[in-house]
């Protein structure tokens, strides 16, 4: 579809290579190697994110910055952007979020990312000027403008995993406290229901079709008849999940801060097992 759309004749739409590893190595690397012809590499630690501390590991980035990033990008405000990663979407899907989140509607995912698309025979580029990965020939004029996207903070997503649903989007032994390989405290919110995001994809890292997606949030008790919520690690992995949940046609808040600003704060209760 995405071949088909860029020598369809339209207007090229900006592509944005977000490909990021947690613990390294840079996501840059891997868009020196090969990406697709045209796109400009973003950072998400640093474009897409702001300063680690209280708020979590990957806390909302500063409007400003975040719009700079994207101008600098070549995104503005009439736009069609489409991003991708590595191959399973989860560092796309922060991305997506964010943009939509700050104001721009017309983004979306290429569904298996960079594995999909060369897979399929499409050419890439290897050439790029080092320093100048992130920055597009010509600039954008896009402008943030934050709150388009429903978000939770701690007492939020407390309350919703009483009154709501709220999905835990790591691995299951994270969330049952067995293991915690990143934050110093592990266990889950209470109340919150595991669902692990490689549930949202298939064996080639595509998303599920929506009535499957529908039917497995449907079984841990989220539908668009309640009130739900998502929270990961870092706020990553659960952009995954809002995205997931967006094509099963189930709107949901995003905890930003996910689980590493719950435990930054030692008064917040921690549970673990199973629920």
């Amino acid at each position: 579809m995405l071949g088909r759309l860029l020598n369809s004749g339209a207007p090229a739409p900006v592509l944005l290579d977000v490909r990021w590893h947690l613990g390294g190595p840079p996501g840059v690397e891997s868009y020196r190697k090969g990406h697709l012809p045209g796109a400009v590499f973003v950072d998400l630690d640093r474009d897409v994110a702001g300063t680690p501390g209280s708020e979590g590991r990957h806390p909302l980035p500063d409007p400003a910055e975040f719009q700079a990033a994207m101008r600098r990008a070549g995104v503005s405000g009439d736009s069609r952007v489409i991003v991708y990663d590595g191959a399973d979407s989860t560092a796309a899907a922060r991305l997506w979020w964010t943009l939509r989140y700050f104001g721009h509607e017309d983004v979306h995912v290429l569904d298996g990312g960079y594995h999909a698309w060369t897979t399929a025979g499409h050419p890439v580029e290897t050439d790029s000027t080092p320093g100048q990965e992130n920055t597009a020939a010509e600039p954008g004029d896009f402008r943030a403008r934050p709150g388009n996207l429903p978000v939770l903070d701690a007492e939020g997503a407390a309350s919703l995993a009483k009154a709501g649903v709220l999905l835990d989007a790591r691995a299951s032994e994270r969330y049952r406290g067995e293991v915690e390989p990143i934050d110093p405290v592990a266990g889950h919110i209470p109340g919150a229901v595991n669902a692990p995001t490689l549930g949202n994809v298939g064996v080639d890292s595509r998303f599920l079709p929506s009535g499957l997606l529908r039917e497995r949030f449907a079984e841990l008790g989220a539908t668009d008849a309640v009130d739900v919520g998502v929270y990961c690690g870092s706020g990553v992995t659960a952009a995954h999940e809002i995205l997931a949940l967006h094509i099963a046609g189930i709107p949901a808040a995003l905890y930003v801060g996910s689980w590493s600003a719950w435990v930054a704060d030692p008064t917040h209760p921690v549970a673990t097992g199973e629920a």
